[in-house]
């Protein structure tokens, strides 16, 4: 990035060219992207590239999200659990949760809270991207 030149200045305001601000802008994505890769790699690095992944998710499911697939079914064949199987881990019936992982009910927010614990996720994980 060349040398920022402001056209005016006041007290309050700057006033830059379009291509400086765009590369501005460029810079500060550059920044936050590189703060990324340094954070995941300090966290590969403390606590094993093994673990510090365990949490992502192959192409393939996060191809069944952007589907419109609901994420507690994602992340439940993710964590290689069944449908009865993380029913009882929520301390619900197999039926309420297939009503949830369906769309037909949208679960109780004690419901969720309890299955976001189970799969080990935020409850904001569990949120269908349409909601």
């Amino acid at each position: 990035m060349g040398r920022i030149m402001p056209l005016a200045e006041t007290p309050d305001t700057v006033t830059l060219s379009r291509a400086d601000f765009e590369a501005l802008l460029s810079a500060r994505e550059d920044a936050a992207d590189n703060a990324a890769v340094d954070a995941q790699e300090a966290r590969e690095a403390s606590e094993g590239a093994a673990a510090a992944r365990a949490d992502y998710l192959p192409a393939e499911l996060v191809d069944r999200l952007l589907a419109g697939e609901h994420p507690i079914r994602v992340w439940r064949t993710h964590r290689g659990l069944s449908l009865r199987g993380l029913a009882e881990l929520g301390d619900m019936p197999p039926s309420y949760l297939s009503n949830i992982e369906t769309g037909r009910k949208p679960g109780s927010l004690a419901a969720m809270l309890r299955l976001a614990r189970a799969l080990r996720l935020s409850v904001e994980d569990l949120v269908p991207a349409s909601e």
